[in-house]
């Protein structure tokens, strides 16, 4: 091929073609840190709802934490409600056996006309209770056979009949307190 253009137009297409390789290079170069911008604002889009998606998350971990402590609060009452009524059914069971032993230990012709039955509540002490009873004895003797009776029970300590009991030899109204061991 022969080359016939002159100089100077060899210089300006050169430079033509200079300009259009530069022109083409720095549309290359726009497009590629556009297209890096945007990849960056898309990560950073994802990354923001990944971010709020977290939050949303924790808030819900918090609330059912929450929830969770107020069930805990609500069986930890619970179990102190059963534990309560546990204790009193053990000691309702400790009660009706008081009273069957109270029962046997009364003679035949008397008859209670007054139970009362004092939980005594210090923990330290031997003593489950304390029990005031009143009633009817025909006679001195069958009263006499009562306090025997009760003398004779291992569960009951500290027995007290008041001295007017025995004044009346017969159509005795009768009062005596008692305690009972744990």
């Amino acid at each position: 091929m022969i080359d016939l253009l002159p100089q100077r137009e060899k210089e300006t297409l050169t430079q033509e073609e200079n300009l259009k390789l530069v022109l083409i290079l720095g549309i290359i170069f726009l497009i590629s840190l556009t297209s890096l911008a945007l990849m960056l604002f898309s990560i950073k889009t994802y990354i923001s709802g990944q971010v709020e998606a977290q939050k949303i998350l924790l808030s819900q971990k918090e609330q059912e934490s929450l929830q969770i402590q107020e069930l805990e609060e609500k069986v930890k009452e619970s179990n102190l409600i059963l534990s309560n009524l546990n204790s009193f059914y053990q000691e309702s069971s400790s009660v009706t056996e008081i009273l069957e032993k109270i029962s046997k230990t009364l003679p035949s012709g008397t008859y209670l006309s007054i139970l009362n039955f004092s939980p005594l509540a210090d923990e330290g002490e031997k003593y489950l209770a304390q029990v005031s009873l009143s009633g009817f004895s025909p006679n001195r003797e069958i009263l006499l056979e009562f306090k025997k009776n009760l003398e004779a029970e291992d569960a009951f300590e500290e027995i007290y009949f008041p001295p007017s009991n025995w004044v009346k030899p017969t159509n005795i109204y009768f009062s005596v307190k008692f305690k009972i061991l744990k």
